[in-house]
């Protein structure tokens, strides 16, 4: 029993970026911005930065209602 292998971590990495990011698609389009903001979660501190924005943000989304 040794380390995993690179194939064992690019399928873990694979699995684990696919897992985040449709959910964080949807999410960020359904707030009504584009989805494709989803793909700075990748990016190690400007996940928390949009995290924080999308949180206190005006949402496009809920300004059509009435």
């Amino acid at each position: 029993m040794g380390a995993f292998s690179i194939w064992h971590w690019l399928v873990f990495v694979v699995f684990f970026g696919i897992g985040w990011l449709i959910p964080a698609w949807m999410i960020v389009k359904k707030a009504g911005y584009s989805p494709a903001w989803a793909l700075f979660g990748f990016i190690p501190i400007a996940n928390l930065l949009l995290l924080w924005v999308f949180a206190f943000a005006r949402w496009p989304s809920l300004q059509n209602r009435v």
